[in-house]
């Protein structure tokens, strides 16, 4: 929220948005002012490119910039190395060129010549020395004319020495990770006989189950918000437009209830329609993915989904009565194109068609209300979050400078539209923020009276301004370029990486002081590479976002899941930091994975009731936006309870169901216990290999040194009992089943139940 805040904030934000936000070129022709002059070496690609060239220079200086007229243009060099000759050649000859005995490139840097991006490097500082030391190395007259080099890929393999996950392993994690179960039968079969082949065929049918989509909403629910919008869920009706209807529960026939239960039954009934209302956008997600349409739409559907209940609140139940299965269901959710608002006062929301100009989330009353303004904010936070959300541009990470505010105040009467340093942002924000202008703070249709700010940049994007003739439907006009900006499949390409592995996307290292900038920046590169094929394959299947998934999910990246050895080195640890998945299960994550696996919920986690969901680091999507990724005391409590619990509910309760049926226990009865004998021994061995497998997804021998220790922990338990005499019937709370405590005279129920809780404590049950 700029213009909340400070002055300052606003000047130190702008600086370089425009660098950021600026359209990037699809492909761009080979520049023939530029020919290859010179080899390639260590000293160009690993400092003066590295660190300079592509941290400062390229921001602007490159096809799509706002240097792209100038002489100095570079090239990105992520998809193509080759192009580092062409850079080279680009840096040579503004290194050699003076003004007054001094090269052109350092004055330029350091803000002389009228350089338009004013003092980049201060000299003094690593990266102005750096351009110092190649400028006096291609002074001289050695550094003459060479031939140029295709620049060879580094020697090493990204993922050497890298583990990656067995196909049945792999495919234990996609079906826990995206449909909440365990790996069926048949899918253990495919994949034994066809190895990693055969995912793409099982994910096609994981991504058509309900509990894929159940993790979809809550994913992109962690990115958007939108549960999180302030007041009831019916607030998203204005009272101005939607009076009559948005609070039909007041007045519904509860004649069916008894007069004393009728209070509580409205209370109830509002409760389900509020949340009915409240889910909608992310039911506009579930339904563009379940029908395969393309995931443009999120930014350009022409409709909205409702249920029986929210229909009644728009006032559109009558007509769309024959649509529902059934009507008494608040959850039951279709598409309809809402008609052009009528306020109370008769008049009627332009629309040259008839109907309201959907654009999906950006014109969702939802989405606005989530992301408020205000008079002095404009609607640049709804810029921001714009910007952040469809095109993967983070607006507020870009402040580099701290600017004199009171100095521009006292010398521009409209900074943001005459001082240089602002304008360079607000061209970029403002006018995005003209295109919400008939919102207000609430998220609801009303424009203000007295028109939009003329002291702000008018409604566009990037330099294309809004015709008149698309006013009225300004959103749509901003949903059909989102559609069409290559930014927008990289985004959700990232939103989709969020999502599978549980953090965001790396930037790119910034410290060219770190002793391990190179080794953070080829992993950044790496991934980076992965990012945008995925995006590119993604695009190429008409933005079907199942592509997404299913490209990411085969990657290396995805895949990885340890190191053959320790990665010793710094370097090598640096770069290897963020692949693989690795993350804390969220609460609702590991309750289904406890239903998975134990056949139901332990329900304390993510019950209405309970406390538990934002103690063990879930949002609330309002206050509470961020997940903790790392445990806390009190999260490492919950892991304890839940253990004891857990166990407690379901080992005893495992033995007395015929073995056929039994998912913990379906090798070994409870008569059998450590007597001594080897068939004993072995039977428990083969039990706790079963454990292992069911529990962790770990496949062990039975002499392996992690089913000696689970075997050592159930002998001893037994041990102990025997030794303290311990009363030989069951727990009253753990081994009661049917109201009867069942017998545990080998303390086997008991020892079992210690190894339970053991096993649900370990890292591969609580992570991801």
């Amino acid at each position: 929220m700029m213009a909340d805040r400070s002055t300052t904030k606003v000047l130190v934000i702008c600086v370089l948005v425009v660098f950021t936000v600026a359209r990037p070129a699809t492909s761009a022709p080979a520049n023939p002012a530029v020919q290859p002059c010179c080899t390639v070496d260590s000293s160009f690609l690993d400092d003066v490119w590295a660190k300079v060239g592509e941290q400062t220079c390229l921001k602007c200086h490159r096809p799509g910039g706002d240097a792209a007229d100038s002489e100095f243009v570079l090239r990105p060099t992520l998809r193509d190395r080759n192009v580092l000759s062409q850079n080279l050649a680009a840096f040579f000859r503004m290194a050699r060129k003076q003004d007054d005995g001094q090269s052109r490139l350092l004055l330029k840097v350091a803000g002389k010549l009228d350089h338009g991006g004013g003092e980049v490097l201060k000299p003094g500082s690593t990266g102005y020395r750096i351009l110092e030391r190649f400028v006096s190395r291609v002074s001289t007259p050695k550094s003459r004319v060479q031939p140029a080099e295709t620049v060879p890929a580094n020697g090493t393999s990204f993922f050497e020495g890298v583990e990656f996950a067995t196909p049945q392993r792999l495919l234990r994690r996609v079906t826990l990770s995206l449909a909440g179960r365990l790996p069926t039968v048949e899918e253990q079969k495919m994949v034994a006989q066809h190895g990693d082949s055969a995912i793409g065929g099982i994910l096609d049918g994981i991504m058509n189950e309900d509990a894929f989509f159940i993790r979809l909403k809550e994913g992109f629910n962690d990115i958007y918000l939108t549960l999180g919008y302030d007041g009831n869920g019916e607030e998203v009706l204005s009272y101005d437009h939607f009076q009559p209807t948005r609070l039909w529960y007041q007045k519904h026939d509860l004649t069916k209830f008894p007069e004393k239960e009728r209070q509580r039954a409205r209370w109830s009934l509002a409760d389900v329609y509020r949340d009915a209302i409240r889910r909608e956008p992310l039911e506009l997600i579930d339904y563009i993915v379940r029908n395969n349409r393309p995931f443009t739409e999120l930014a350009t559907a022409d409709y909205i989904m409702v249920s029986p209940y929210s229909a009644r609140g728009y006032g559109v139940f009558d007509e769309m009565r024959q649509t529902f299965k059934d009507e008494d269901d608040p959850f039951e959710y279709h598409p309809v194109k809402l008609k052009a608002l009528k306020s109370r006062n008769g008049k009627v929301q332009k629309s040259e068609t008839g109907l309201y100009p959907h654009a999906g989330f950006l014109s969702m009353f939802h989405y606005l209300r989530r992301y408020p303004t205000t008079e002095t904010n404009r609607n640049r936070l709804r810029a921001r979050m714009y910007y952040q959300h469809f095109l993967g541009v983070d607006v507020m990470a870009l402040a580099p400078r701290v600017m004199d505010a009171a100095a521009v105040s006292a010398k521009f009467k409209v900074p943001t539209m005459q001082a240089a340093d602002c304008v360079v942002c607000h061209k970029a924000i403002d006018p995005v923020a003209g295109l919400f202008q008939d919102f207000n703070e609430g998220g609801h249709l009303g424009p203000r009276k007295d028109g939009w700010y003329s002291d702000m940049f008018g409604p566009g994007l990037e330099g294309e301004d809004l015709p008149d003739s698309d006013r009225w439907r300004a959103l749509q006009w901003l949903g059909e370029r989102t559609a069409k900006d290559p930014r927008f499949a990289v985004a959700m390409t990232e939103h989709v990486y969020y999502i599978l592995m549980g953090r965001q996307v790396l930037q790119a290292p910034a410290d060219i002081d770190d002793s391990l900038f190179g080794a953070r920046r080829r992993a950044f590169q790496e991934q980076r590479k992965l990012i945008e094929e995925v995006a590119e394959r993604f695009a190429a299947s008409k933005f079907n976002l199942k592509t997404a998934f299913k490209e990411l999910v085969q990657s290396k990246f995805y895949r990885v899941d340890g190191l053959a050895t320790a990665a010793d080195d710094p370097t090598r640890a640096a770069e290897l930091d963020d692949v693989g998945l690795v993350r804390l299960l969220t609460p609702e994550q590991l309750e289904r994975k406890i239903e998975a696996v134990f056949g139901r919920k332990w329900g304390r986690l993510v019950h209405r009731e309970s406390k538990f969901e934002i103690l063990y680091g879930g949002i609330d999507s309002r206050s509470v936006t961020e997940r903790m990724t790392e445990p806390s005391g009190a999260m490492g409590a919950i892991q304890r309870i839940m253990a004891n619990d857990v166990a407690c509910q379901n080992v005893s309760l495992d033995f007395t169901k015929p073995k056929a049926e039994r998912r913990l226990f379906p090798h070994i009865e409870r008569t059998v216990y450590p007597d001594g004998t080897a068939a004993a021994e072995s039977q428990i061995r083969t039990a706790i290999v079963h454990l292992h497998q069911h529990i962790l997804g770990q496949t062990h021998p039975p002499d392996d040194p992690a089913v000696n220790l689970t075997y050592e922990l159930f002998a001893g338990a037994v041990s102990d009992a025997e030794k303290n005499r311990v009363d030989k019937t069951g727990s009253y709370f753990c081994e009661r089943v049917d109201n009867k405590r069942l017998d545990d005279s080998h303390y086997t129920l008991r020892a079992w139940r210690g190894v339970v809780t053991f096993l649900l404590r370990q890292h591969d049950f609580l992570y991801e």
